[in-house]
């Protein structure tokens, strides 16, 4: 068993958990860094740390001791409902990037053997997803770079950031792209909003928004809302095979990004078609212009993944979405309840 000493950065987040949950069953002694408490699961980590990683002080804090390797998973971001609203994009810019810049640093001060960066692919240029199903790209696709959303050039530049360091200093540094994760203790909702008695949109993304949608349909017999035409793709990845490929890619030689996810892509109403069997309804469906749709469609080659470090996905989207919705509706039923809905 491993004796190495990680911290995770981001680690009261959805990935974070779980990747905690994976190093602890590995051996790893583990420190999670947040600036918030755990707020799905219990703490696994050997230590919590809550430290404002947009200060190097917090930065230094979290790496202080002997640390072998930093997986930064920390940032400000969600579904599309967050990372594309307008009023939110100089906060989205500001705060990762200073928290990238500060925990790479901090890490070379330190002495840290491995750094993992989590990238995103919102890297890719939205002129080449224009589409419901296009073209696959390749991790060079990314340039020339014209990704959406500010969240797509901050994590541009911390790929930047982590390849001049390696470069300049010999860090060995590891970047994923994540395509988009799913399973359970991830965020479901934002706020409730008494006078719709309803959930507003949060930083959930795609299937623990239509999971929510599906069990709030099932219990109150409304409709489920699509924003558009319910035809844009996404590929979507389990939670625990995103953590298996984490680990694999930070005990490879490979240095370059890499993209992380499915081959398969499937639309927002297939998704929800997928939904159905498993909540045991057919719900109706509203198609709503509200709410910003990101890019028509997204298809990814995995070569460079697959020879780097022999990671392929292995958990049909079918299955990975039975402990997800079941988890979402439970949450779902426990606040009407509350509510005094149900």
């Amino acid at each position: 068993m491993s004796k190495f000493r990680v911290v995770v950065t981001g680690g009261s987040g959805f990935i974070g958990t779980h990747l905690i949950h994976h190093l602890k069953e590995q051996g790893y002694w583990v420190r999670s860094v947040d600036i918030m408490n755990p707020h799905y699961a219990q703490l696994e980590a050997d230590e919590f740390s809550q430290f404002d990683l947009r200060d190097l002080d917090g930065a230094d804090g979290a790496v202080s001791g002997r640390i072998d390797w930093v997986f930064n998973l920390a940032a400000d971001m969600g579904g599309m409902g967050f990372i594309g609203q307008p009023s939110l994009q100089a906060q989205i810019l500001y705060n990762n990037t200073m928290i990238n810049f500060n925990v790479l640093e901090s890490a070379r001060l330190a002495g840290v053997e491995r750094y993992f960066q989590a990238s995103s692919v919102c890297v890719y240029p939205t002129h080449l997803l224009s589409t419901e199903r296009p073209a696959p790209l390749s991790e060079a696709d990314a340039y020339p770079a014209n990704p959406g959303e500010t969240y797509g050039w901050e994590k541009l530049q911390a790929e930047h950031l982590c390849l001049a360091y390696h470069d300049a200093y010999g860090m060995q540094t590891r970047i994923a792209r994540f395509q988009n994760c799913y399973g359970p203790l991830g965020a479901w909702c934002g706020e409730w909003n008494e006078a719709k008695a309803d959930w507003d949109y949060g930083r959930e993304k795609a299937p623990a928004a239509m999971c929510r949608k599906v069990a709030f349909a099932k219990f109150t017999g409304r409709p489920v809302t699509i924003w558009g035409d319910g035809k844009t793709t996404r590929s979507f990845m389990w939670v625990g095979d995103c953590v298996r490929g984490v680990v694999d890619l930070m005990e490879s030689d490979e240095y370059r990004p890499v993209t992380l996810g499915p081959e398969r892509a499937v639309s927002i109403n297939e998704l929800v078609s997928l939904i159905e069997p498993i909540a045991g309804v057919t719900v109706e469906r509203q198609y709503v212009q509200e709410g910003y749709q990101g890019v028509r469609g997204r298809a990814f080659n995995h070569t460079r993944c697959e020879e780097a470090i022999g990671w392929v996905p292995s958990t049909p989207l079918e299955d990975g979405l039975v402990p997800t919705y079941r988890w979402i509706e439970a949450n779902v039923e426990a606040e009407l309840v509350e509510r005094g809905i149900l």
